[in-house]
């Protein structure tokens, strides 16, 4: 017997009284469970207040709640364009991107261009020249004409903006038919200069004036060709991805064509060699 006297001598195999009160009250041996991975529970902080949070509602559910809640964002959206499409680091989609590097090359071409004409536009024989054979109220028409493409230019991309894809076919085909206009008027001047004697090997003049105003004419062209091909696709359906993109990047390579025309049609009739 122990001199404690607040022991008592409890016979082999029984349980004390704290166990048998522990016992009835069925609280678990907190500390002697073992775990799955064989040891025992550390801390009572494991097991939150109030039992385990229930499981939350899956992505399906969501969904079927609210079909118009983005669950998930897209991959890399901090990459993508307002468009839909991949932004590049100055916040145009790549379409765009690979058109304004398009015209810029452009630029360098058409600067070849128009700095050879400066340079030979004196180079002729005093019988046929600029002052000569150029009609200047002929061409300030075809230039007007040229110019107002532009504006129903900005009318197609406006509508295919508002989703008004009857106007915007109508004002597709309204800019191909006046740079046909314009592309028809060029090749009046250009056969009316070959008759008065001006011919493209006649002097270097004449050589660096039809390749100037030549390669901006098939620019005409080939603009014509995408205005009807895009239309063709609206009508069709055929275009995948963001139809407002397509026509507005039509539209960048029309107006750069008028810009261009501007300034031949300035250092070319109107200013005198």
């Amino acid at each position: 017997m122990s001199d404690d006297p607040r022991s008592t001598d409890i016979p082999p195999g029984e349980a004390t009284p704290l166990e048998e009160k522990t016992q009835d009250r069925g609280a678990p041996d907190i500390g002697n469970e073992p775990s799955e991975g064989g040891g025992a529970v550390e801390t009572i902080e494991e097991i939150p207040m109030g039992g385990l949070p229930a499981p939350g509602p899956t992505e399906e559910e969501d969904r079927a709640e609210d079909p118009n809640r983005l669950t998930t964002l897209p991959e890399h959206a901090e990459h993508r364009d307002v468009h839909g499409g991949h932004a590049t680091t100055t916040g145009l989609s790549n379409n765009k991107m690979a058109m304004w590097l398009f015209l810029g090359s452009e630029c360098l071409l058409f600067g070849g261009l128009i700095s050879t004409y400066m340079l030979y536009r004196g180079r002729h024989s005093g019988s046929v020249g600029p002052d000569q054979i150029y009609d200047i109220p002929f061409t300030s028409v075809s230039s007007f004409v040229l110019l107002m493409s532009s504006l129903t230019m900005v009318l197609a991309v406006s509508s295919i903006t508002r989703g008004d894809v009857r106007n915007t076919k109508l004002w597709l085909v309204v800019t191909a038919l006046l740079g046909a206009t314009f592309l028809g008027g060029q090749v009046y001047e250009f056969t009316t200069f070959y008759r008065e004697g001006l011919g493209f090997t006649t002097s270097l003049f004449s050589s660096s004036f039809y390749t100037l105003t030549g390669f901006h004419g098939a620019h005409v062209a080939i603009g014509i060709i995408m205005l009807l091909s895009v239309v063709g696709m609206i009508h069709r359906d055929r275009i995948h991805g963001d139809r407002s993109e397509v026509v507005e990047l039509v539209g960048l390579y029309w107006h750069f064509v008028d810009i261009v025309w501007i300034i031949i049609f300035t250092l070319v009739y109107l200013i005198p060699g």
